[in-house]
């Protein structure tokens, strides 16, 4: 059964089960409410969390183990003779899974019946350009255990997948049954729902932690293999990066440092466009602009920020790239021969300023708003003007969530992919030349896990240590922009 309709079904079994569960709380109570310890509606609620809870629980957890089980079961039907010298078991297991997802595309597809998709071998048809044939993706030519395996993955994921549903409809139903059987007037069932929710909020904020865990443990360990592989000292004081996906990293250079620069040094172009542009704008519609003015102009400018990054970079290949090449270029308006081609720093670093406005200006004119209208007047009642009483007093007040702002437009800049990709090329290079192209760490490690590389070799686990450097300078801004609101707001608090 289809996962969408074992949801549906699930839904239906809760709404109708609140229904019972109202409907027979009332009976109990002879109809009259005053004999009922809660409202009708928490004894419903009582049978809906009671059936939706367990069950998609288990099937949350079903669907995270289920291609665990599958993967270690299939595994060991492809004999070690049939991996390729140089490749890992995980790139085998992939093209395994690809094979599957193409026998499925092709029953869809009528090229051929469940059963041939269960029993063909490679001996009896050319399974490979059947797949082709039907629009799957297949890298390469589809061997006798690859298929074999295959097979048996579908096998089991169809297995699998009705096991799930038996299980996760009887759940639902257990649950139903179990909370109607609770329900009676002297059931406390606004206690149990309160207390359900609550488990469900502190399940919901308990997410969000573990996620975090889990991504800079998953960091934390292919970072370690992968300095087990490469030394450490090149990695982090290496000025070239020169990855060749040969000889498992034998003759790759992989020096952090180029990239790190070119990171840095669009990030500063873009928050340099960004952050005076951003902060004029935000101090004149708080404090100059009429609210008409305000109504139109903010929320124009908060559009800047909800464009895609994709749209921003052909911004910055199709239109500002080679705007500039006419100006700065050797045929251009200046006569000098400065920018070679479109593609560039000052390029990405412009268009990513202004895609980082709305970030500063918004912010900033939300933290300037929250300044006490006291300070104003009495500012204005020691005789300041108003610029001085923005200058001196507002700006100071607001300055820790300034700070905040700025640091925010630093993060997304430090982190934007695609501007950079289309805008400033893919050269790693030490330059100090902002009409040079350059590239940035998130754009290699785009670049390192592209394609079917192998997750044992250094060129692919380097971005693992990329992500961990990112990381850690992330971090660092946001410990050193923690400590400035939290020195500035003692001054001004």
């Amino acid at each position: 059964m289809p996962l969408f309709w074992l949801f549906v079904i699930v839904l239906a079994i809760a709404a109708a089960g609140y229904v019972l569960g109202q409907s027979r709380a009332l009976s109990a109570a002879g109809g009259s409410r005053r004999n009922l310890h809660s409202l009708p509606s928490y004894y419903g609620a009582n049978v809906g969390l009671k059936v939706l809870v367990p069950a998609f629980g288990v099937m949350i957890v079903w669907l995270l183990v289920q291609p665990l089980v599958i993967d270690r079961s299939v595994s060991g039907m492809i004999p070690q003779e049939n991996i390729a010298e140089g490749a890992s078991r995980g790139l085998v297991m992939a093209e395994v899974a690809r094979t599957a997802e193409g026998l499925r595309g092709a029953v869809d597809a009528g090229v051929m019946s469940a059963e041939e998709a269960r029993t063909i071998r490679t001996d009896d048809a050319d399974v490979t350009q059947m797949l082709r044939d039907a629009g799957q993706v297949v890298t390469s030519d589809v061997t006798q255990p690859i298929l074999s395996a295959a097979q048996r993955y579908n096998v089991l994921a169809n297995l699998g997948g009705w096991l799930m549903t038996a299980l996760v409809l009887v759940v639902a139903l257990a649950g139903a049954l179990i909370a109607l059987r609770e329900t009676a007037p002297d059931f406390r069932a606004r206690n149990v729902v309160e207390r359900g929710i609550k488990a469900l909020l502190i399940g919901a904020a308990s997410i969000a932690i573990l996620t975090t865990i889990g991504i800079v443990l998953s960091l934390v360990f292919n970072t370690v293999e992968f300095f087990r592989l490469y030394p450490a000292a090149e990695f982090f004081f290496g000025t070239e990066w020169a990855p060749s996906f040969s000889g498992r990293g034998g003759s790759s250079e992989l020096g952090v440092i180029p990239l790190l620069w070119g990171t840095l040094y669009i990030s500063i172009v873009a928050l340099a466009v960004a952050v005076p542009i951003g902060l004029f704008a935000a101090i004149y519609l708080s404090e100059y602009a009429a609210p008409s003015v305000r109504a139109v102009a903010k929320p124009m400018l908060e559009v800047l920020a909800g464009i895609p990054t994709i749209v921003y970079g052909l911004f910055a290949l199709l239109t500002v790239g080679p705007l500039l090449v006419s100006v700065f270029g050797a045929n251009g308006a200046l006569g000098v021969d400065w920018m070679g081609g479109g593609r560039a720093v000052i390029t990405a670093g412009l268009v990513m300023g202004i895609m980082l406005i709305p970030f500063v200006s918004s912010l900033s004119d939300d933290i300037i708003n929250a300044v006490p209208q006291a300070m104003r007047d009495g500012s204005y009642g020691l005789g300041a003007t108003k610029s001085e009483t923005i200058k001196q007093v507002i700006l100071p007040a607001a300055l820790p969530g300034i700070v905040g702002a700025i640091l925010l437009a630093a993060s997304r800049a430090i982190g934007e992919t695609m501007i950079v990709v289309l805008g400033a090329g893919a050269a790693a290079r030490l330059d100090l030349n902002p009409f040079e192209a350059m590239t940035t760490v998130t754009a290699k490690i785009v670049s390192q896990l592209t394609g079917d590389s192998d997750f044992a070799s250094p060129e692919a686990l380097v971005a693992f240590a990329l992500g961990m450097t990112l990381f850690v300078l992330t971090l660092g801004l946001n410990v050193l922009a923690l400590h400035i609101v939290r020195k500035y707001r003692e001054q001004y608090d």
